[in-house]
């Protein structure tokens, strides 16, 4: 297949040609087999049966490299709460939060769990989303995290995207080690994650690294099993307050830290030099009504490449447009239109440890989105507007 006429946003680091007017992609199979100016196609590629995009916008399809989209119940109860002046810690700390989703979904089927979780995904897809990152972290005991995963893995069989798991047991101490957050980890976490691997249901492994979750010890400990197991970490950290969650995954090589509000210049430098992507979770920011931003000049200056993802969850960021977290990133973040795209591209395959996405350029899969619009910027400076023309999925329209 032969898409001419569009103007393509490459996403490559440092081309000169990342913006192609009059441009041309030669999609073969489920890869991109040739891709630039139209006028410089090469020849036994004219006979394509070719789609006229009319000039309009084509980009890699988008990636949401941190979602919790696979979960029961909602809170929305918690949302009235915080806006009567409850903080997340105090929700939290009353029995409510991340544990009162936990409740909710031990309690659903696997069958309702993946009914509830594809209406997001739905929701994904529909503006040009083509890879998902799942975390479990709701069932804090094994059936229910296993559970969590394997609904995650379901969802490529019912719809076209390529879904990424995390493992999140470390997410938060369940009701039933109330003050034993050791006691969880030694025997229900780590042996979950042991038969969560065994089973082929992990893709990397996350933790929650703050006061009300846990501390740097314990996390460290779930890191390292991870690492023995042979799989990639990440980390939620910074976001409440400044526990050492950035440098700890900066030591372990982490693929991403993600939320950072609290992370320091000392964090930024680390976290170059170990090559761990920045996750922004602008969501997030939003819903808490969080008033200290992500230490954005501090990542630009030490070349962090910063992604961006909507944290689709019931509590803290029940968001599931990554578009409109593009704007957010912009209005609240104070990111770049470029930088913002970067982040739901390149910056987030890299989130995710894959090297094969992100980009248009030859090799890589035809995941791609093309977009009722002139140009790249018009994807952060809207809101409540979806441009999508089309997405391709592995080369399929």
């Amino acid at each position: 297949m032969l898409l001419k006429n569009a103007t393509l946003v490459t996403m490559q680091p440092g081309a000169k040609d990342r913006l192609v007017p009059d441009g041309a992609v030669v999609l073969e199979g489920e890869r991109i087999r040739w891709a630039g100016p139209l006028d410089a196609l090469p020849s036994e590629h004219h006979q394509l049966d070719d789609i006229d995009l009319a000039g309009r916008l084509v980009t890699p399809a988008l990636i949401d490299c941190h979602t919790h989209l696979v979960y029961g119940g909602d809170r929305a109860g918690e949302f009235e709460a915080r806006l009567n002046g409850a903080s997340y810690q105090q929700i939290a700390r009353a029995g409510g939060g991340i544990l009162s989703t936990v409740t909710e979904t031990r309690r659903a089927s696997a069958e309702q769990l993946l009914t509830d979780a594809l209406t997001r995904v739905d929701a994904m897809i529909a503006q040009g989303v083509g890879t998902i990152e799942v975390k479990s972290g709701y069932g804090l005991d094994q059936e229910t995290e296993l559970k969590m995963l394997r609904v995650a893995r379901r969802i490529e069989t019912q719809r076209p995207v390529t879904i990424k798991t995390s493992f999140l047991g470390a997410h938060a101490v369940p009701p039933e080690f109330a003050g034993k957050p050791d006691a969880y980890i030694d025997t229900v976490c780590l042996p979950t994650l042991r038969a969560a691997t065994a089973e082929g249901l992990v893709d990397a492994v996350d933790g929650f690294c703050e006061d009300i979750a846990f501390d740097r010890d314990q996390i460290a400990r779930v890191m390292q099993c991870a690492a023995d197991l042979g799989l990639p970490v990440k980390l939620h950290a910074e976001q409440l307050g400044h526990g050492g969650g950035a440098a700890l995954a900066a030591r372990f090589g982490a693929l991403s830290a993600d939320h950072l509000e609290y992370a320091a210049e000392a964090d930024a430098a680390q976290m170059a030099a170990a090559g761990t992507v920045a996750v922004l979770l602008p969501g997030a920011f939003y819903t808490l009504g969080e008033t200290q931003a992500p230490p954005v000049d501090a990542f630009r200056s030490h070349g962090v490449a910063m992604a961006l993802a909507t944290d689709c969850n019931p509590g803290s960021s029940p968001l599931a447009s990554l578009l409109l977290a593009m704007n957010m990133g912009c209005t609240l973040l104070r990111m770049t239109p470029q930088e913002a795209l970067e982040g739901v591209t390149r910056h987030a395959a890299r989130a995710l440890g894959l090297s094969d996405r992100g980009q248009i350029r030859p090799g890589y899969r035809a995941d791609l989105a093309v977009w009722d619009a002139a140009h790249p910027a018009e994807l952060s400076y809207r809101i409540g507007w979806n441009p999508l023309y089309k997405r391709i999925f592995g080369g399929a329209l």
